[in-house]
């Protein structure tokens, strides 16, 4: 449904996308990650005929990149809302709808049927000045999804609202059956809608694949926390970890140890009776795996963007 290849922008002296290639199959859910200035909303501007793209190639559903054809396949819903606070969402979505050479009755049929997969089929006659973030957010939805485009274009869609809000707009995006092209902070959110997550940083895009296959190649070790009793002597017990096979590192954090292994819960059992032959009594274990967060601050740093 989508494909860009060599994508390159410059601003100046910035090149602030470099080289980007991916492609988005029917009714895939594609995530696109990656830290503040990485070069997501240039790329999506790009993608959505907004930005001319310096070198590169874009195809969407076979029509060339910044065509009408390509233009009218996208259903672009930006992080900023793109609707009239002064107008109801009804007539809103009349209006976005107009645009689209929509009229008559396909059109009210079209606004009736977006209102309710976005849950406002009751409130599509109230002002969206007297919507919450949640609402305003479903509306802004439902006018990119009006023209039933065949590419759906998320750009951090549940920033700031509520949780029953964010949900709401999670399971409408997990039914559309459409190929969705999603940006997000929430790694959760990557990890549970996306068929496959590219990772964009510096304007490169430097990983790419499923969750649990970027996790297997870039997502590091499992860590087992031990927590003890605060009189416990936890050299004696870090120096007898690091004899068991399969553990890696053993790091003493405050009053725990923190061991390093391929897979926790595989090594618990001769760490329990390590530490009762060393008579430490255990108050607390707990194993964490990798997950997509600890592979994009692998991949991307820990330092602060702004």
């Amino acid at each position: 449904m989508l494909c860009c290849s060599g994508l390159r922008k410059r601003y100046g002296d910035r090149l602030a996308v470099d080289g980007v290639s991916f492609s988005i199959a029917a009714g895939e859910c594609y995530g696109l990650l990656g830290p503040n200035g990485a070069g997501k909303t240039t790329t999506i501007s790009m993608l959505c005929g907004l930005e001319p793209a310096d070198e590169g190639d874009i195809t969407i559903d076979g029509h060339p990149g910044g065509s009408l054809e390509a233009k009218a396949a996208v259903g672009y819903v930006p992080q900023e809302l793109a609707l009239y606070p002064d107008l109801t969402a009804a007539e809103n979505l009349t209006f976005f709808g107009e645009l689209y050479g929509l009229s008559g009755n396909e059109l009210h049929g079209r606004i009736a049927e977006t209102l309710e997969l976005v849950g406002l089929a009751d409130r599509g006659k109230d002002r969206i000045g007297t919507y919450s973030g949640g609402m305003k957010r479903r509306a802004n939805m439902a006018a990119g999804l009006l023209h039933r485009p065949k590419l759906l274009v998320l750009d951090e869609p549940t920033v700031g609202v509520d949780p029953q809000s964010r949900n709401a707009i999670l399971e409408t995006v997990g039914q559309l059956g459409i190929a969705v092209l999603y940006t997000t902070h929430y790694m959760e959110e990557a990890a549970k809608l996306c068929d496959r997550v590219g990772i964009i940083d510096d304007g490169h895009l430097i990983a790419e694949g499923t969750n649990d296959g970027l996790i297997a190649q870039h997502g590091g070790r499992d860590r087992v926390q031990l927590s003890c009793d605060a009189d416990a002597d936890l050299g004696q017990l870090a120096a007898a970890c690091r004899a068991l096979d399969s553990v890696y590192e053993v790091a003493e954090i405050e009053d725990r140890l923190e061991l390093t292994t391929d897979h926790g819960p595989a090594v618990l059992p001769a760490v329990v009776a390590t530490a009762a032959r060393n008579r430490v009594q255990l108050t607390g274990v707990e194993v964490r795996s990798p997950n997509l967060e600890d592979v994009f601050l692998r991949l991307t740093g820990k330092e602060l963007r702004d």
